[in-house]
């Protein structure tokens, strides 16, 4: 056994309880396991790797007292290990692909008819017997343990099986598009594709994530901004599954050598979901992301994002403006879209005709004319800007500004009396303005039309479930300078400082849904003075502290002392 697999065996038992059986039966001395755990305590691992390293454990002696402590049986002791015939004819029969025994250093054989016997490197590992479960369901395993070099030995075996008879991997890569397509139409295909995508949906994930590895793949979701692990299974079923997915999505099934990207419309539970799908080819096969956006939403009302009383009065006094831009900023993932879907539908009230260009549409949105971009063949931001100008467009939104001709042209339609909403991928929002001039905007057409800018991140918000009262956590100064910003806003409240504990409502996690923590620029004229001087980037931002600016750190520990979310997500999503 190595020091490794010794590591991970340990993982279930109690370090103090084993160092005092070991010393109780006269296999170490009480200096050894004192010396082993005053290294496991400076830098880490499990007692029984650190005493067999330092050699005052043998293999044997450790597997004896595991095979005590864990109730399993010990092959050469309480039974004989599989003979070459015996785990050659398991894998001449096995569902499951031959390397995902070499990966994951595992044998299997049997020695009676409805019994498995099984040893790992790690017969702890909970993947394991979640595959074995699936792929045997009519026989029960029964893990064994047994010395390294044994396991060695079988693995060799297997090994040297496969090259004899020159065995590939099971995977399906370069199989014709008609058997691809007939394993995408099987039964229990589409019943895994369909749980996937359901599950998310009722775990109101955003995307799925399918990702494969050498001998298996594994399937993540994004819940609330964070991804979770959901299932991991053998590489044999991962063509089918992705096939599956691209059926149904309008995606070419025999392409797996570039990026395609594809759409399909689902019905769950009464809910009309679009799911994006986005191929990437890489070393072990195609990663697939399925971004999923309900159809239909309530109302996205400005005040149903998380602002805070001033920061919404500021956000509507911009979009009540005639004419001028409006700048969202934020990475990829950070609610930037739903606060302009917000925006518009603030001022969506069949009065002025809105016109937007989006790549993708993402919501639609009644009495909204909706552009969607296809750069493929032509229609850019900058092209489909131009003949939305001539559909008398009162408001225009456009998805984000990318380049220097699609800044030029929103800053030509705010001048020409048009209120212009748009998104920047900058860290804060002092950052839009040199962001614009470096694309090679001129800073008076900066200055002169933009009229604000907010930038803006997401953090999990607590579940009402489960949340206790907890103390902040932050240093006292840093504590008093929220309590002064709060004071400003809600006089003569009490804090309500909070902690994630985790519950059935939120499946653990401690959180349920996201709320935005922003930061905003009014810009007025002392502001516009400094971008037309190119001014550096501190130099506009201490004038916004003096003008009032808070930052999106301060607004989400404001949001942590009023209990919607935790210190930890603040410092999450706006460290480094």
């Amino acid at each position: 056994m190595s020091s490794e697999r010794a590591d991970d065996l340990m993982q279930a038992v109690s370090p103090d309880l084993l160092g005092q059986r070991l010393i109780r039966k006269g296999v170490v001395s009480d200096q050894e396991v004192e010396r082993a755990l005053d290294l496991q305590a400076r830098i880490g691992g499990r007692l029984g790797g650190i005493l067999m390293r330092s050699g005052a454990l043998s293999e044997t002696a450790l597997l004896e007292e595991l095979a005590e402590q864990l109730a399993l049986p010990l092959v050469g002791r309480d039974l004989e290990g599989p003979s070459a015939v015996a785990i050659a004819g398991l894998l001449e029969a096995t569902p499951i692909s031959v390397e995902w025994f070499l990966s994951e250093q595992i044998v299997l054989w049997q020695d009676e008819p409805n019994a498995l016997l099984v040893a790992a490197r790690d017969p702890l590992e909970p993947a394991l017997r979640d595959v074995l479960s699936h792929f045997y369901p009519d026989l029960t395993p029964h893990w064994v343990l047994c010395r390294s070099q044994e396991l060695d030995a079988w693995l060799r075996i297997i090994d040297e099986h496969q090259q004899r008879d020159g065995w590939k991997s099971q995977t399906i890569g370069d199989d014709d598009v008609r058997h691809l397509r007939e394993m995408a139409e099987e039964a229990p295909i589409v019943e895994l594709v369909n749980n996937v995508i359901g599950q998310a949906i009722e775990k109101r994930a955003s995307d799925i994530h399918i990702e494969p590895s050498e001998f298996s793949f594994q399937v993540r979701l994004r819940v609330d901004g964070v991804l979770q692990s959901q299932l991991s299974l053998p590489r044999e079923r991962f063509a089918a599954v992705v096939s599956r997915i691209k059926l149904i999505s309008m995606i070419d099934i025999a392409e797996r050598r570039l990026p395609q990207d594809g759409r399909m419309s689902v019905r769950v539970g009464g809910q009309e979901m679009d799911i994006r799908v986005s191929t990437l080819p890489g070393v072990h096969g195609e990663s697939v992301v399925m971004r999923l956006l309900p159809k239909k939403r309530e109302g996205l009302r400005l005040d149903s994002l998380g602002m805070l009383p001033d920061h919404l009065e500021m956000v509507r006094t911009w979009t009540l403006e005639p004419h001028g831009i409006v700048l969202v900023t934020g990475p990829t993932g950070s609610g930037k879209s739903t606060t302009l879907y917000g925006c518009l539908e603030s001022i969506n009230d069949g009065v002025r005709k809105i016109i937007t260009v989006e790549d993708p549409v993402e919501y639609q949105v009644p009495h909204i004319t909706q552009v969607q971009a296809h750069s493929e063949i032509g229609l850019t931001f900058a092209a489909a800007l131009r003949s939305i100008l001539r559909q008398d467009p009162d408001v225009i939104m456009i998805g984000e500004i990318r380049d220097l001709e699609t800044a030029e042209i929103a800053v030509q339609s705010s001048l020409t009396g048009h209120l212009v909403f748009s998104t920047l991928h900058t860290n804060d929002a002092v950052s839009a303005f040199t962001r614009l001039i470096d694309m090679g905007v001129e800073p008076f057409l900066v200055a002169s039309p933009v009229r604000g800018v907010q930038a803006q991140r997401l953090v999990r918000s607590l579940c009402s479930h489960c949340a206790e009262p907890h103390a902040s956590g932050l240093p006292e100064a840093e504590r008093q300078g929220v309590e002064s910003l709060v004071a400003k806003l809600f006089p003569n409240r009490a804090p309500a400082w909070k902690r994630a504990v985790g519950c059935a409502q939120c499946q653990g996690t401690g959180y349920r849904g996201r709320l935005g923590i922003y930061e905003m620029i009014d810009v007025l004229p002392q502001m516009q003075e400094l971008i037309m001087q190119r001014s550096p980037v501190e130099q506009m931002r201490r004038l916004a502290l003096a003008q009032g600016f808070r930052s999106m750190r301060e607004d989400g520990f404001i949001k942590a002392w009023m209990g919607l979310t935790t210190v930890d997500e603040v410092h999450r999503v706006t460290s480094g």
